[in-house]
């Protein structure tokens, strides 16, 4: 799963995204609400809250690695 915003972009795999503790962990941990979880407990990007993130890389400290990309668009692509 990937949503693009104007300066970021978060890309998470289709299998953490499913994982609904994970899902949860990374709801908890983001300070400007990227994430949400589904009804169903799956993961959701909230897209209109992309360009607010502050590069903290909290959700990057909470998710295995490889799992969660944030993507600096405005720097050619490079990744936290």
């Amino acid at each position: 799963m990937r949503k693009d915003a104007l300066f970021i972009a978060v890309e998470v795999d289709d299998q953490a995204a499913a994982d609904t503790a994970l899902a949860k962990k990374l709801t908890e941990a983001c300070p400007v609400d990227i994430y949400a979880q589904a009804a169903d407990g799956t993961l959701e990007i909230v897209e209109q809250n992309l360009d607010e993130c502050v590069l903290c890389r909290l959700c990057l400290d909470a998710s295995p690695d490889g799992a969660v990309k944030i993507i600096k668009l405005y720097d050619d692509g490079a990744t936290l």
